[in-house]
């Protein structure tokens, strides 16, 4: 008596198509013939492990086995039940599973034309023209179609000829045991074709290596670690097929002044200490060529920010522009005097705590601390 279907898959009655693949392939692992020579009893449970995916995977046979169980394919009912142990049916299921592990899958023939490779090429550029943007020229060493065969890869005057192996369909079947797989053909490698006469220039690629000239656009506002997409600047493709893309991967060079955020950018600013303490101003250069004054008001503490709108970078392909913010860096004098010194000594014996109210709630609010751990 045969066994249920679904107790031989593992799985319940109610198994989606997923499930019931991924039991079908953990067991078909297990049980092949080639993980266990000689094992009688492992070659049965690999053909009813088979059977009954082949079965439950069929909408139509699955909806007659629950119905009617295996009754519904005694007699010649739908068409015999699992009816795979021939070379057809089985092979397909197993190849279906298992195809990435057999070369991929099944592959249509091309006649030899391939899809030339992806090609990367990294560029550096500034701030200020990624600000600005530009048109870049760029040298590339690539594959380029052969101009001698036209990138057929075939002497002038000779034709690629049907690939007698597997007669142009560029598959042949292997047979292993009761079943039979597909795998690619191993003389054109799955092409379909061979050239018997290879064009003398390419050696029958169909391309041939050069170096190519070519103008990128950099868009105003482009950001660090942009990618530029070439559509078929890439790779010429194997005996005139399509040719494949070239990336452009962008990074901006660090600037002297200017950190990017984004679209907007930051300055940090170094100022003495009398100016943050008496007020003043100054003027910094901005990426747009002109330069805008800032005004500092007394007592401005350290790492202030001031926001100059609309003096950072072009937001990409938008009308809208970033800000540029100033961050103030206080510099403590160095190298004093004698008279410079003996000015500053007065200045703290003179200051209360109004001049300096941060530093005198700090160290308040620190002693108030240690008094209370001490209690």
């Amino acid at each position: 008596m045969k066994a249920d279907y679904y107790e031989t898959l593992g799985v319940a009655r109610s198994a989606d198509e997923k499930e019931l693949k991924s039991a079908f392939r953990k067991l078909a692992m297990q049980f092949h013939p080639d993980k266990n020579p000689g094992d009688a009893d492992a070659e049965h449970r690999f053909k009813e492990i088979g059977e009954a995916y082949e079965t439950l995977k069929d909408p139509q046979k699955r909806a007659a086995y629950d119905r009617f169980g295996h009754a519904a394919f005694e007699n010649g009912g739908m068409n015999g039940g699992g009816g795979f142990t021939g070379a057809g049916g089985f092979a397909d299921i197993f190849e279906d599973i298992f195809g990435e592990m057999m070369g991929g899958g099944r592959q249509r023939r091309s006649g030899g034309r391939e899809r030339g490779a992806d090609l990367r090429y990294n560029m550096e550029i500034t701030l200020e023209e990624a600000y600005t943007g530009k048109t870049a020229q760029i040298r590339v060493p690539t594959s380029i179609t052969c101009d001698e065969c036209s990138g057929s890869g075939a002497k002038i005057g000779t034709q690629p000829v049907t690939c007698s192996t597997c007669s142009g369909s560029g598959r042949v079947r292997a047979a292993q045991g009761f079943f039979s797989i597909e795998r690619t053909c191993p003389t054109c490698h799955g092409r379909g074709q061979i050239i018997k006469d290879p064009c003398a220039k390419c050696s029958g690629q169909g391309r041939i290596t050069e170096e190519r000239a070519l103008s990128v656009n950099i868009p105003a506002g482009i950001e660090d670690g942009t990618r530029i997409r070439l559509t078929g600047e890439g790779e010429a493709g194997l005996r005139g097929g399509p040719a494949g893309d070239l990336y452009i991967f962008l990074s901006l060079k660090p600037h002297e002044f200017f950190q990017r955020d984004g679209a907007d950018l930051y300055c940090k600013v170094p100022i003495s200490m009398t100016t943050a303490a008496l007020g003043g101003q100054f003027e910094v250069a901005t990426l747009d060529g002109t330069q805008t004054r800032v005004k500092i008001p007394d007592g401005t503490q350290n790492a202030k920010q001031f926001r100059l709108k609309g003096k950072g970078m072009p937001v990409l392909r938008q009308p809208a522009m970033g800000d540029l913010y100033i961050q103030i860096a206080i510099e403590t004098p160095q190298n004093l005097n004698k008279r410079q010194r003996e000015l500053l000594e007065e200045f703290e014996r003179m200051s209360s705590q109004d001049n300096s109210p941060q530093s005198s709630g700090f160290f308040a609010r620190m002693k108030d601390f240690f008094e209370g751990l001490s209690e």
